[in-house]
């Protein structure tokens, strides 16, 4: 099982295997400097798909296969998350409600009107409801004469999704299904408890942060900022009046989400690629630059989390994951502006190659992972779902 992730810094490919037991292990992983993607979509295919097999390879060597079909993270500020409900009557004459019966009423929370040119990526199943009795995680047997799903619809625009897809089928690659990238990051990062308790997950990439709120063991919210770390870099080219890979550098190696009132009045010389004079800056002015933009980030995914209603349903706290979770201090300021207990997610329930569970950048990649298992567990267990899982995808993954 092989995860693609095609994102705004990197291009991230993670190969997993599953054991005998069912428990899955990493064996592979390839990285490369993503080149062709601005705000987490593509912008030159012939740019990414040279990164797209610079990675392939790389994790084809590491894992010992050749890899021909991947799950594919998609992100972008087009993707739209919602909540739905979907009815459905239980004509059988005993009124036992069937696997039929299910699969029906969650067609119906699917056929909603979207935007033109819109298509769902996930319908995610939160709970069923039969003749008005909540909370009902599987009807499946139970008598009813009215049958209802909630479910959390997550839909993006088919052209700029099929760009991804098209530049993978492109490398002779299949593509089993397009996950949205937020949710496979909370895929890595959570256990079955927090989600119970309640848990927002922050993915803060290069081009964009994508965001997830889980609450009794399902999600319930979802988002995308078209925000991430390379603007952080932008700001700081422009306000500190240098290139953008030099402000990139100081980012990394001076930056902090916090101010600091023992670094006030320090400044440090910068030298051009050639080692010439180019500026002297002030440190305290680079990380306000840098605290200012996050704070933002953070403040925006709050607001609308509080819209939502869920803020008092977070227990379990925030997993923030991605590159821009190794800025120093970051958990410090998410809790200041979420005012909620904040950690950096690791991947969890996870085995094989422990450097890459501890890196928070690839949290998308390993969790593409762990949905194609979920998907393979599922398919094995239950083919005609399966089947129609994939009759809906047809329209988003052209065979």
């Amino acid at each position: 099982m092989v995860g693609l992730e095609i994102g705004t810094s990197k291009v991230c490919v993670v190969v997993g295997e599953m054991n005998d037991e069912g428990a899955l292990n990493i064996i592979g992983v390839g990285q490369s400097k993503s080149r062709g993607v601005r705000k987490g979509e593509i912008v030159d295919t012939r740019a990414v798909e040279e990164d797209v097999r610079h990675a392939l390879t790389e994790a084809e060597h590491m894992a010992d296969v050749e890899v021909r079909s991947v799950y594919l993270g998609v992100s972008g500020g087009h993707i739209r998350g919602f909540n739905n409900r979907g009815v459905h009557p239980v004509v059988s004459a005993d009124r036992e409600i069937s696997d039929f019966d299910v699969q029906d009423v969650v067609k119906n929370a699917k056929a909603i009107n979207l935007p033109q040119d819109n298509t769902v990526v996930h319908a995610i199943r939160q709970h069923f409801l039969v003749d008005g009795q909540d909370g009902v995680k599987n009807p499946v047997g139970m008598l009813g004469a009215r049958l209802e799903v909630d479910v959390h619809v997550i839909h993006g625009h088919l052209n700029r999704l099929q760009n991804a897809i098209r530049v993978v089928k492109g490398m002779q690659l299949e593509v089993e299904e397009v996950v949205f990238s937020g949710l496979a990051s909370s895929l890595a990062v959570l256990t079955p408890t927090e989600k119970e308790l309640g848990a927002l997950v922050i993915d803060m990439g290069g081009g964009t942060t994508n965001y997830v709120v889980y609450s009794g063991g399902v999600i319930k919210h979802s988002g995308v900022i078209a925000v991430g770390g390379d603007h952080v870099t932008n700001d700081l080219a422009f306000g500190l009046k240098v290139p953008q890979s030099r402000a990139d550098q100081l980012k990394i190696e001076n930056g902090n989400a916090l101010l600091n009132e023992s670094i006030a009045g320090e400044k440090m010389k910068i030298t051009s690629d050639l080692g010439l004079p180019l500026n002297t800056i002030n440190i305290s002015h680079l990380r306000r630059i840098m605290s200012l933009r996050l704070e933002e980030t953070f403040q925006l995914i709050a607001q609308d989390v509080e819209q939502a209603g869920l803020l008092d349903y977070i227990r379990a706290g925030v997993f923030l994951c991605g590159g821009g979770s190794r800025v120093p201090e970051v958990t410090r300021l998410a809790e200041q502006i979420l005012q909620l207990p904040v950690c950096i997610g690791r991947t969890t329930n996870i085995s094989g190659l422990s450097s890459s569970m501890d890196k928070p950048e690839l949290a998308t990649a390993i969790g593409l992972v762990r949905f194609a298992s979920f998907k393979t567990r599922q398919r094995d267990a239950r083919p005609s779902f399966t089947q129609n899982f994939k009759t809906f995808f047809g329209k988003l993954i052209p065979r």
